[in-house]
């Protein structure tokens, strides 16, 4: 029988049920984040093969035990490796069971971390990781990390506020010298060129921060999707244990010292995230710390409310809770079309 790979819909319930069956059956749970999903059939129309892609990433990958050994995971591979192609994704992610991991390193992929040998994340490009490990101590050429204390924090900042400023200098007093990681993932109200340029400038009175951005290596859709889900959700605590196994490496790679966080008390996927890297960081000999949220007459400073008094025209309401270079962007005409977009949006209080 000579098989076929057809993407399906996401409106075709009945098809969408029985690929869910299909990984139940192969003992996967499906996906919350997909935007593509394909299917190979059998001669009455049941699938026996399915993978999905979500961002740069695929997904959702199994074939029925029973059809194991006829190659099909390698036409899925090749249909979703064009798919991705065709809509400009090269650099491509996959995460699955470590079992599994040779079929897909049999098929050009390169692992770049596991967790509790139990899930492996591997990318299609053999020197992806070291170049983007190489690319961070370039950008730190001139300073001298051996020997000294050295500290990381990762944020988004959407946009960067005081609360975002506060962590940065209270970090930056624990260490040397302190990276600042911007989640580059562009799923933010903020562009990232916007975010990052924001977090160097907020940040440029501290002589010892180093602004770095996060490549698909930290907090990406590929490492940590949980962090967006556009709403509430069961989170799978192993997408924190990955991305903090890849941080690991990464501060081996750099000799980070200590890690450093915002206390989140709101958020179900952040303060997860805090809770599984205090636990992993600690066990290696990485001091992971969570720094107290800065308040302003007792609120607690959030880029949530930020871009909440954005969406309903209060855009003076901000001021008091974001530096002056990041209340400069926002009344110049190159924030207009973000603002626009923020206004017109239904849900900015996504994390």
């Amino acid at each position: 029988m000579d098989y076929m790979v057809e993407g399906i819909s996401e409106k075709d319930s009945k098809m969408n049920l029985a690929v869910t069956r299909l990984l139940e059956q192969e003992g996967i749970q499906r996906d919350g984040n997909l935007d593509y999903t394909c299917v190979i059939l059998d001669d009455i129309g049941n699938p026996v093969a399915t993978g999905s892609c979500f961002g740069n990433t695929l997904r959702c990958m199994a074939v029925d035990h029973r059809y194991q050994g006829r190659g099909l995971l390698n036409l899925l591979i090749r249909h979703l490796t064009e798919y991705q192609i065709s809509r400009g994704n090269t650099h491509l992610f996959i995460y699955t069971k470590m079992r599994e991991a040779r079929f897909f390193q049999d098929l050009g992929f390169y692992e770049i971390a596991n967790v509790d040998g139990m899930i492996t994340f591997l990318e299609n490009r053999k020197n992806g990781f070291p170049n983007y490990l190489n690319s961070l101590k370039r950008e730190s050429h001139d300073v001298e990390f051996l020997g000294k204390q050295v500290g990381a924090v990762v944020m988004n900042a959407n946009p960067f506020t005081m609360g975002h400023l506060f962590l940065v200098e209270e970090a930056a007093k624990k260490c040397e010298i302190l990276l600042v990681f911007v989640v580059s993932e562009d799923c933010s109200m903020f562009p990232f060129s916007v975010r990052q340029d924001l977090v160097k400038k907020g940040t440029a009175h501290l002589k010892n921060v180093i602004c770095h951005a996060s490549g698909p290596y930290m907090i990406s859709q590929g490492t940590f999707p949980s962090y967006f889900l556009k709403e509430e959700a069961v989170v799978c605590e192993a997408h924190a244990k990955l991305d903090i196994a890849i941080f690991e490496i990464i501060a081996r790679e750099l000799g980070i010292t200590n890690r450093f966080v915002g206390e989140e008390k709101k958020s179900m996927v952040t303060s997860m995230y805090n809770r599984v890297m205090l636990e992993q960081l600690n066990k290696v000999g990485i001091k992971a710390e969570e720094i107290p949220r800065k308040k302003i007459n007792g609120e607690v400073i959030s880029a949530s409310k930020v871009r909440q008094w954005i969406h309903d025209g209060q855009l003076e309401s901000v001021c008091p809770f974001v530096p002056k270079t990041t209340w400069e962007y926002l009344y110049s005409e190159e924030a207009r079309p973000v603002l626009e977009a923020i206004q017109k949006a239904q849900d900015v209080i996504h994390y």
